[in-house]
């Protein structure tokens, strides 16, 4: 269609134009090798996903004007990794110590609270920052209604690292809102599980004191499901926060993959696929070695 309405051949016959149309398609297929057998370009997929030859975006461009999807991704990746291992992190570390807290204080006025209060984890984070936006950026103007850094940004190193922190308080806050008290619960309810096992009680029988159980013989045999739940959340969050980016206008992958598909940017689409499943498995990789240095029941080769 682009080849009969050019100006440019215009001046073509019908015949002169079929014959044009049909050998610029060739020249297509042959580029694509679609010429080719299937397992031949089975594996030149494979070579080209491996190398991150992703292809050329139909339509978006990175801020550098290129069109090429590995560009594009990657330069958005690092504001998602960093605004949501920063919220993760936080929540992980709130959830283990809290969970262990409130396992010592079970069936306490603060453990029925955080119990009865751990449903709101229901509600997704992006709909607490609609609130946070209203109340701390419209009605008190104390932090950003939402970007990645101020406009323009600070030219020296600390400042625009410190401006990057401001506008990362409130999307971080509403994952934390929504998270937390969910995170608590599970974990108290994971530890209470496991401090009824008989060597725990062995443990108690035999004098060990209560800072010890729960550091050897609680919290050391659970690492693993914990571990395993923090890294596949956190890989999940990379890939799947497209709506809070959109609240908080945040340039991450998350937006990137909103706009692709609201102009059928396929090559991207795909390319944010295929990122997610390189990571995805480096992650499973690097949680079996993991478990190798802290679960004592987990050797690598071992008998």
């Amino acid at each position: 269609m682009e080849v009969r309405n050019n100006p440019a051949y215009s001046h073509l016959t019908s015949g002169e134009m079929e014959e044009l149309i049909d050998k610029l398609y060739e020249q297509e297929v042959k580029r694509l090798g679609l010429d080719k057998p299937f397992l031949y370009r089975s594996f030149i997929y494979l070579k080209n996903a491996l190398t991150l030859e992703l292809g050329r975006a139909q339509y978006l461009t990175s801020d550098s004007g290129s069109r090429n999807v590995r560009n594009i991704i990657l330069e958005r990746l690092p504001a998602t990794v960093l605004l949501f291992t920063t919220a993760n992190l936080i929540i992980f570390v709130i959830g283990l110590f809290g969970g262990l807290f409130l396992s010592r204080r079970y069936g306490s006025k603060l453990d029925k609270v955080i119990v009865t209060l751990s449903p709101l984890s229901s509600i997704p984070g992006w709909f607490y920052g609609i609130f946070l936006i209203l109340i701390f950026a419209s009605w008190f103007h104390l932090l950003p209604y939402g970007g990645f850094v101020d406009a323009p940004p600070p030219k020296d190193s600390l400042n625009y690292a410190l401006s990057v922190m401001k506008h990362m308080i409130l999307p971080v806050i509403s994952w934390l809102i929504s998270y937390s008290l969910i995170e608590i619960y599970v974990r108290r309810t994971f530890f209470l599980m496991f401090s009824n096992e008989d060597y725990v009680e062995m443990a108690k029988a035999k004098g060990v004191p209560p800072r010890m159980i729960e550091r050897r013989y609680i919290l050391r045999p659970t690492l693993p499901p914990i571990i395993t739940s923090f890294a596949l959340t956190l890989i999940s969050s990379w890939m799947g926060a497209i709506i809070t980016e959109r609240v908080f206008n945040w340039p991450g992958i998350g937006s990137l993959f909103y706009m692709a598909a609201s102009i059928f940017d396929s090559p991207v689409i795909i390319g944010e696929v295929v990122i997610y499943a390189y990571l995805l498995g480096l992650t499973v990789f690097v949680l079996d070695v993991i478990y190798a240095l802290i679960d004592p029941r987990i050797r690598v080769g071992g008998a």
